[in-house]
């Protein structure tokens, strides 16, 4: 059996065993292609068939629908043709195809084929819980995320996805804020804002909740959209205010949120969060800068010697001290994917609970974990040194 008759068959046994969870076509030979994406539908009526989404540099999606016969080799042809590299992703396992520069083709496939993965209909959209807040399609729209008539944009399908995603996990602890209060709300770092107004909607039309919510970001121009935004939605109860979060005090939040805070901005929203005791915490981390200048471990140089395992290296070690440091100091932490790693590569989520029943001699092993984790990575991240000042 040739290579790609290898292909044919590990792409037929994937479809016709129902354990395809997607493929993914990486690094084309043409660049005004981005990637491709295979993954198996349902019909209305149960016949199931193949859709193959192209995304090209210009922001579109192009769709192509594939029997399950005519699949196979379709996609084989596909991947030892117009890509470099392919995967193959099972329910158990995964099947890579790589082909180097001199053409010399790489199979290793791993796929465990009893496992089935869930066929998507295609003629249901996602229950969102977001959809069901009413008027949230005039703030995507203001925001530029739908057209006028509600239709997400094509190049805002992720960013919508990615909004929609961080609601649900806020929806999975929503329990554990306070219900006898109006509660106070802080999306630091805000940015354009996506997520503020998800978040207002979410509680203020879809948990009817009375809040004072606050977005707090350094640039003026985009406060002030922002604030045009809310004025113009209604939203007297949502505030946005231009200022390093340093400064900003409003009390004891229950809420706080950032997305994409850049490198120690988001120790500083952990800080603030910290220092205030907020009651509960969801931040998704970015561009991990500290660790890549301060890392000094000499067990650890066979790792750090390459730049770009050294990156990852300090991005996981960096989010696990801030989950460290939120444990010692009284938290129930988790560290979640956000989204499909295929829509962005800062896809960690840290989400924390306060825990009222924590002992100290629990805060004081988390403590002591996170000082031997840090002597031994040799670094002394922002975040310890910005907890417990005095504010």
């Amino acid at each position: 059996m040739n290579e790609k008759e290898t292909i044919i068959s590990t792409f037929t046994r994937a479809i016709d065993s129902s354990c395809l969870k997607k493929a993914v076509f990486s690094k084309p030979q043409d660049k005004s292609i981005v990637r491709s994406v295979a993954r198996i539908f349902a019909k209305k009526g149960g016949e199931s068939f193949v859709q193959l989404e192209t995304f090209t540099s210009d922001n579109k999606a192009l769709h192509k629908n594939l029997s399950i016969t005519e699949a196979p080799e379709y996609l084989a042809e596909l991947a030892l043709s117009q890509y470099s590299q392919t995967n193959i992703v099972a329910m158990s396992g995964e099947c890579e195809i790589k082909i180097s520069k001199k053409g010399k083709i790489f199979i290793s496939d791993k796929i465990v084929y009893s496992d089935k993965a869930e066929i998507s209909d295609h003629n249901r959209t996602k229950n969102y819980i977001l959809a069901s807040a009413p008027g949230h399609e005039k703030f995507l729209e203001l925001l530029g995320i739908c057209s006028s008539d509600g239709k997400i944009i094509d190049k805002k399908q992720s960013k919508f996805r990615q909004i929609n995603r961080f609601i649900e996990l806020l929806d999975d602890v929503y329990d554990h804020l306070p219900s006898d209060k109006e509660l106070l709300v802080c999306d630091l770092c805000c940015g354009k804002s996506y997520l503020t107004f998800a978040v207002y909607y979410y509680l203020t039309e879809i948990k009817k909740r009375s809040i004072k919510m606050y977005g707090v970001d350094l640039k003026r121009d985009v406060i002030e959209y922002c604030s045009s935004v809310a004025q113009k939605l209604g939203c007297t109860d949502l505030t946005f205010i231009c200022d390093d979060i340093s400064n900003f005090d409003r009390g004891t939040p229950d809420l706080v949120i950032s997305l994409h805070a850049c490198d120690i901005a988001t120790d500083i929203v952990l800080g603030y969060a910290i220092n205030h005791g907020a009651r509960v915490v969801l931040s998704t981390p970015c561009c991990h800068h500290e660790m890549m200048k301060q890392l000094d471990c000499d067990p650890l140089s066979f790792i750090s010697r390459y730049s770009m395992l050294k990156q990852k290296l300090c991005d996981a070690a960096t989010d696990s001290l801030r989950c460290l440091m939120l444990s010692a100091h009284g938290y129930s932490v988790e560290a979640l994917e956000l989204i499909d790693p295929d829509d962005t590569p800062k896809n960690l989520l840290i989400r924390a609970i306060l825990d009222p029943k924590m002992t100290d001699d629990r805060k004081a092993k988390h403590i002591n974990e996170y000082k031997s984790a840090a002597s031994f990575l040799g670094v002394d991240p922002f975040l310890a040194n910005i907890v417990n000042k005095e504010k």
